[in-house]
């Protein structure tokens, strides 16, 4: 398996059992994150700090989440995966969903390399 897929793999697993600090480790410092819903970016965050800080309070969120890959695509310096994303809410949200709701979407992840640390990350639904 090529290195840049092993990392892509090991995020989506630490991602599923709520371990920020392994989704992280192949990151860079300077990490971009963007989540683009609907051809909207509705969160732009950089450096790893700030990524570290959204991902333990999403957390909160869910009682348990599983991002499954479907595909994954290898460029130069990216790898693309599209992924089926189930979880059952933990809290209610503002958006009418309540506690104990399941979510299923589907969407992509574009994860961009410099050497062998993820420099940016964009999750697509």
């Amino acid at each position: 398996m090529p290195l840049k897929e092993e990392i892509v793999r090991n995020y989506v697993e630490a991602y599923n059992n709520f371990d920020v600090d392994n989704m992280v480790i192949n990151f860079d410092e300077n990490v971009v994150f963007e989540n683009v819903q609907n051809n909207e970016t509705n969160m732009s965050l950089k450096g790893i700090a700030a990524f570290k800080e959204q991902a333990e309070q999403a957390k909160a969120y869910f009682k348990t989440r599983e991002q499954r890959i479907k595909s994954i695509k290898h460029a130069a310096q990216q790898v693309e995966i599209e992924i089926d994303y189930y979880a059952i809410l933990a809290i209610d949200l503002p958006n009418g969903l309540k506690a104990g709701e399941a979510i299923n979407l589907s969407g992509r992840s574009v994860f961009l390399f410099e050497s062998d640390k993820v420099i940016k990350l964009t999750d697509i639904s």
